[in-house]
Order: structure tokens, then C-alpha cells, then sequence
């Protein structure tokens, strides 16, 4: 069962699929109160209908790039929990366009507009609440391409997850002091619909990747940290068979 100083509710963004629906159902299994986000009503309905009985969930659609709807959700989450204790800061895309051949401006922003700005957003919703608390753990689905140059994952792609990365080193430097700690997840090729996106995929492969629920374990893993320890940053990849 969770820890006695985590008290409040757990929110997922980008909690609609993949990783972070593994995220929603590993977290509530444990007893934890989780609020979903994404942009989609009808998907965050299905993942909370698949918790499970007894499962205390809030279904709170919207879109990360929306500033100041993120700061009212972060509130709300708060007071429907007791809390923020948990965030999980898992929303980000892809595109078909990834090299610089293919350079194309308008999706090669949306990515940076969601990935970094998205998650900035996300994160600035939560450190007041996080402040008076006076704890909180933040979890960011960075990217082995967050870690080391990947030519598969693309030029937009990469650069956004390198920043998320630091993003999440400068939380503990600055907000240590708050009892905020920050995780960066990077993992290599997780088996999710972004990830069978990417051009000329081998579909047979998806078995043999990191699982969404991996992803959900090291996360579980990473909040029930003592308040003491940070865990900086976790890479992921692959048996290589």
C-alpha cells in the first residue's frame, strides 16, 4: 500500500492511452486516488471504467497547451484529493516528419508546443500546490532520445525530450528546498500507439518492447521513494536478443 506521507490524489496526463493509462490502473490497484487529463472525454472514460471496482478516479479532460486551464485542473485535482501528490507528466507526441529533409514547420512546432511548453505548463499548475504542501513528486515520460541522440526518434522529437530532462534536473535543484522531488523516465521503445506510428515500424516488434505496464511499475516505483531520496532519472530500454 502507498506510504503514510502520500496523501493526496495522483494525476496523469496524457492518460488516455498507453503509458499513461498503465499509469492510471497501476496506481489505482495500489489504493491511490488518480485524476485523469487528456484531450479526449471518451477515452479517459474507458480507462476509468477499466480500474476496477472501489477505484477512486476523477475524469478531467484537457489540453496541455492551454495554460491556464491546466493551473484550474491542478486545483481542482488538489481538492478533490487532498492533495497533489503525484504527478504523473506523461502527455507528449510524435510526427511522421522527423528528419531534417523532411523539415515541416507546423508539425515540428506542435511537437515542441506539447512536449515542452505542455509539460512546462503541467509543472507550473503544480508547484504551488506542491509548495504548501510541502511535498510531491513529479514524473516526466522523457525518452531515450531525452538521453542520447536517437535518429529514429526524429530532430523535433529529440530536441523536446532532451529539454524535458532538464527540465526535470532544474525541479531539483530549485525545489528540493520544498520537499518537490522530479523523476525523468527514459525509456527506449515502449510498445504504444505512438511508437507504432513511426515510420516503417516492424509491428511484429511490439512484443518484444518495453511494455506500457513496465513503464507503470518504475513510476509506482519512483513515487513510493523515501521523502529523502530523489531518483534523478531512469533509463530503460530493451532486452537486445
Amino acid at each position: 500500500m502507498k506510504g503514510h506521507y502520500m496523501q493526496g490524489a495522483v494525476w496523469i496526463t496524457g492518460a488516455g492511452s498507453g503509458i499513461g493509462a498503465a499509469m492510471a490502473r497501476r496506481f489505482a490497484a495500489e489504493g491511490f486516488a488518480v485524476a485523469l487529463t487528456a484531450r479526449g472525454r471518451d477515452a479517459l472514460e474507458e480507462v476509468a471504467d477499466s480500474l476496477g471496482d472501489g477505484a477512486r478516479c476523477l475524469v478531467v479532460p484537457g489540453d496541455v497547451t492551454d495554460r491556464a486551464g491546466m493551473a484550474s485542473i491542478a486545483q481542482q485535482v488538489a481538492e478533490w484529493g487532498g492533495g497533489l501528490s503525484v504527478l504523473c507528466n506523461n502527455a507528449g507526441l510524435n510526427i511522421p516528419k522527423r528528419t531534417w529533409a523532411e523539415l515541416d514547420w507546423d508539425s515540428w512546432d506542435n511537437v515542441l508546443k506539447v512536449n515542452i511548453t505542455g509539460a512546462l505548463n503541467v509543472i507550473a499548475a503544480c508547484l504551488p500546490v506542491m509548495r504548501t504542501q510541502g511535498d510531491g513528486v513529479m514524473i516526466h515520460t522523457s525518452s531515450w532520445a531525452g538521453r542520447y541522440h536517437s535518429s529514429v526518434s526524429g530532430v523535433a522529437y529529440g530536441a523536446s525530450k532532451h529539454a524535458l530532462s532538464d527540465i526535470s534536473a532544474s525541479l531539483n535543484d530549485e525545489e528540493g528546498k520544498n520537499g518537490i522531488r522530479s523523476t525523468a523516465l527514459c525509456p527506449a521503445e515502449v510498445a504504444t500507439p505512438l511508437l507504432a506510428q513511426r515510420p516503417g515500424f516492424d509491428h511484429s516488434r511490439l512484443a518484444a518492447m518495453i511494455q506500457p505496464e513496465d513503464m507503470a511499475e518504475t513510476a509506482l516505483y519512483v513515487a513510493r521513494m523515501s521523502p529523502g531520496v530523489t531518483v534523478h532519472e531512469i533509463v530503460l530500454a530493451p532486452v537486445r536478443r
